[in-house]
C-alpha cells in the first residue's frame, strides 16, 4: 500500500453529520429515473406513460452509443413521464406494483469470471444496465465500451460531507466487493483502490486490495485528484473511476443475474433531526427519504448529491442514478444588520478575518451569501485551496475572455469540479460553475 498525501484542500467544519444507524425505509409507491441529472447522454425513450414494466426493463438508451441502456428500477406501470426545456426528457416515473417482477440478464460466476473474454462482460454490464456507472475522465462520462482504459480507480469514500461510510453500505459485502474488484480487472489490469488514512474500517478490512492510503482533506480522495499526483503520462487522462458503492450494483448484477435496486443514502445538516443512514432503492422519491426530519418551521434547502458538488432539488423530486447523499440546510437568507463589525465566531469560513478559525465545533452552514458578486481581486485563495494546482482566478479569466486554448495550458480539463475556489472566493464569483460549463462547452466541441 503506498502512502500518498495531498497538501491543498480545505475541511469544511460542519453540523450535521450522519450517525452509523442505518434504517430500512418501506417501499415507496412511485419511484423515477432523472435522465437529465446524467451528464452529456441524450436519452431516446423506450417506453410510454401506461406501459407495463417489470425491474430490468428497458425506459431509454443513449442516442450516442444505444448499447448503453438505463433500466427501471421499479417494477409497475409508466405512471408520468416529465419533459423538460426543449422537450429533454426530465423524469420517467414508474408507479410501483405490490409484487414487483424482475427481468433476467446473464450471470457469470466468479470461477467463470478468468475464463469469460472482455467482451462478454462488458455485453453483460451493459445489457445489465450498470455500465453508466463507470465513468471516463478528463469530463467524467460514461465510459466508452470500446476502449481500454490505463487505469480504473476505486473511490471507497467521499469527502464531500456528508456521504455514505464504507463502515455502514459495505458491512457484510465484503466478498461481493472484492468480486467487483474482479471484474474490474478483467476489464483492465491496472485496478487502483484507495482509502483515506482515517478510514480505519476501509484499512483494516481491505487492506489486502488497497492500492493507496490518502491523507488530506477535501478533495483529496477524488480519484481526479489522485489520477493528478500519480500520472506519468499524458495517455493516463482518458483513465476511468467507480465509486465503491456503485461496484457493489455491478457485482450483484453478474452474480444474480437481477438489476440491483438498494442503496445506501446518508441523510445528515444542521436541519435533519435525523442524522443517519438509509436503505432505499435507487429513484428513491425525496420527500419519503426526509420523512419527519425536517427540525422545526425553518424553510430547508434539500441538497442532494454533496454540499459542494450537489444540486438543489425539490421534495417531490427523485433520487437520481449517482446520489447518495442528501443534506438539509437552512434556506434563509435574513440580512445582518452591520455583519462586518462582527466577529464571526460561530460563521464557517474559510477566511481568517473571522474569530470562527480559532473555533473547532462544528458550525451550521445556510444558504445567505454575506455579500454580492464583485470584481476579482487576484487574492490566491482559489489557488492555494486546489488540489490539483491549477490558478482558477487565471482560468476563469481567460474563459470569459473567450481564451479557451489558453485556459486549457492553465488545466482546465484536470478540473474536479470541487466547489471550493466558489466557497473560498472573497468576491463572492462562481468560479466551479464557468469551469464546469467550459469544460462541457470543449466537450460538445470535441464530439
Amino acid at each position: 500500500m503506498i502512502s500518498l498525501n495531498i497538501k491543498k484542500g480545505f475541511k469544511l467544519n460542519i453540523d450535521g453529520k450522519p450517525s452509523l444507524e442505518l434504517k430500512k425505509t418501506s417501499k415507496p409507491l412511485e419511484v423515477a429515473v432523472l435522465p437529465s441529472n446524467i451528464p452529456y447522454i441524450k436519452p431516446r425513450l423506450q417506453v410510454q406513460t401506461g406501459d407495463k414494466v417489470k425491474i430490468g426493463t428497458i425506459l431509454f438508451e443513449d442516442k450516442r452509443n444505444p448499447e448503453i441502456k438505463f433500466l427501471s428500477p421499479g417494477g409497475g406501470k409508466i405512471s408520468q413521464i416529465i419533459f423538460g426545456e426543449k422537450r429533454a426528457v426530465s423524469e420517467i416515473i414508474v408507479a410501483l406494483d405490490e409484487k414487483e417482477e424482475y427481468e433476467i440478464f446473464e450471470t457469470i460466476t466468479e470461477n467463470d469470471l478468468s475464463s469469460s473474454n472482455k467482451e462478454k462482460i462488458i455485453r453483460a454490464l451493459m445489457e445489465g444496465g450498470v455500465w453508466s456507472f463507470l465513468r471516463e475522465f478528463p469530463f467524467r462520462d460514461i465510459a466508452r465500451p470500446n476502449f481500454e482504459p490505463p487505469i480504473i480507480f476505486v473511490n471507497i469514500e467521499n469527502f464531500d460531507p456528508y456521504h455514505p461510510t464504507p463502515e455502514v453500505y459495505l458491512k457484510n459485502k465484503k466478498d461481493l466487493f472484492i468480486y467487483g474488484i474482479k471484474i474490474l480487472k478483467a476489464l483492465c489490469p491496472n485496478v487502483y483502490v484507495y482509502a483515506s488514512n482515517l478510514c480505519s474500517y476501509a484499512l483494516e478490512e481491505l487492506e489486502e486490495i488497497l492500492t493507496y492510503k490518502v491523507s488530506g482533506v477535501y478533495p483529496a480522495n477524488d480519484p481526479g485528484v489522485i489520477l493528478y499526483q500519480i500520472r506519468k503520462s499524458s495517455s493516463q487522462n482518458k483513465s476511468w473511476y467507480i465509486k465503491g458503492q456503485d461496484l457493489l450494483l455491478v457485482a450483484e448484477l453478474l452474480k444474480t443475474g437481477k438489476y440491483p435496486i438498494e442503496r445506501i443514502v446518508s441523510i445528515g445538516g444542521s436541519l435533519s433531526s435525523e442524522r443517519k443512514h438509509i436503505e432505499t432503492r435507487l429513484g428513491s422519491p425525496i420527500e419519503d427519504i426526509i420523512a419527519g426530519a425536517i427540525i422545526g418551521e425553518t424553510p430547508a434547502r434539500i441538497i442532494v448529491g454533496g454540499i459542494f458538488k450537489g444540486y438543489k432539488s425539490a421534495a417531490n423530486s427523485f433520487l437520481g442514478l449517482y446520489e447518495t447523499s442528501v443534506m438539509l440546510v437552512s434556506e434563509s437568507r435574513e440580512k445582518e444588520l452591520f455583519g462586518f463589525l462582527r466577529p464571526g465566531f460561530n460563521k464557517p469560513s474559510y477566511s481568517r478575518t473571522f474569530l470562527s478559525y480559532f473555533n473547532k465545533v462544528s458550525q451550521k452552514v445556510d444558504c445567505n451569501l454575506h455579500g454580492e458578486e464583485r470584481a476579482c481581486i487576484s487574492c490566491g485563495a482559489c489557488a492555494s485551496v486546489c488540489a490539483v494546482d491549477m490558478l482558477p482566478q487565471f482560468v476563469f479569466k481567460c474563459i470569459l475572455a473567450d481564451e479557451i486554448e489558453e485556459a486549457l495550458s492553465y488545466g482546465l480539463l484536470d478540473c474536479v469540479e470541487c466547489g471550493l475556489c466558489t466557497y473560498v472566493c472573497p468576491s463572492k464569483i462562481e468560479i466551479s460553475e464557468i469551469l464546469k460549463k467550459a469544460k462541457e462547452l470543449y466537450y460538445k466541441e470535441q464530439t
